[in-house]
């Protein structure tokens, strides 16, 4: 048909996880899909020697959002895959962690399933294992801790209705991994306390994970918030709450070398 792109029903969509940061932690297909994109939209986050290994003629395109503003921005990265695709392209969608671990991966991949765009979702090292892993805390152990759940940590229940179960978390996780809770801390910290966790539970805050700027610091419910505003501790950080963290004073490898 006259005006109809014949490269049209070639496009597709990988929704790549890049990891958590340490370039090295991305799968070996992710790896592959940077090497084969004609577009890739990244995040923020990402490791960007990652993009060193894209085609020389690849389109790249910067997605990244202000915390606290995602609407617009999601709205006009769906448009793009959706465009790209249409064009025919091979278009990777870098991003940070693992695409359905709060990365809107699920919200992606429905936009491209509506529209009849093929994609594939490519798993990635979610920062809730691998940062504690870094800093020498397993979020399960044998005597520790069975059991973990991920939580975001963005939500303030300013409503007075808050989405989060923290009464569930607290009786049957043994670990917490919170992800974006650093501007939140102190409202984690009291909802965990007064929905029955100790006081003197132990608590981690990682900044950046894996990568060089690594940092870590301990303490409890009670004492956190402080020991990280002393410790000038920022986005992005993983907030680790349980007894695994009582590991790390002898499994801490990575901020030793």
């Amino acid at each position: 048909m006259e005006g109809t792109n014949p490269k049209s029903r070639n496009g597709k969509v990988y929704l790549v996880g890049a990891g958590p940061g340490d370039p090295k932690l991305i799968t070996v297909y992710g790896f592959e899909c940077i090497k084969k994109a004609d577009v890739i939209l990244y995040d923020r986050l990402i490791n960007k020697k990652l993009l060193e290994h894209a085609k020389e003629d690849v389109e790249f395109i910067y997605c990244g959002k202000v915390p606290g503003n995602h609407t617009v921005i999601q709205d006009e990265i769906n448009r793009l895959l959706v465009e790209k695709a249409l064009e025919g392209k091979m278009v990777t969608r870098l991003k940070g962690g693992d695409p359905c671990v709060f990365g809107r991966g699920g919200e992606e991949a429905k936009v491209l399933a509506d529209v009849n765009i093929p994609f594939e979702i490519v798993p990635g090292i979610t920062s809730g294992i691998a940062a504690p892993a870094y800093a020498g805390i397993p979020v399960t152990h044998r005597d520790y801790a069975t059991s973990f759940t991920m939580i975001t940590g963005t939500e303030r229940a300013d409503n007075g209705k808050s989405l989060v179960d923290w009464e569930a978390l607290v009786r049957g996780s043994d670990t917490l991994a919170i992800y974006m809770g650093t501007r939140n801390l102190s409202y984690i910290c009291s909802q965990l306390i007064s929905h029955g966790k100790m006081s003197t539970t132990l608590v981690a805050v990682i900044q950046e994970g894996t990568t060089a700027h690594q940092k870590t610091v301990t303490g409890t419910l009670a004492t956190i918030e402080e020991i990280v505003m002393e410790a000038k501790i920022s986005h992005p950080a993983m907030i680790i709450v349980g007894d695994v963290v009582k590991l790390r004073d002898k499994l801490d490898w990575f901020e030793v070398k």
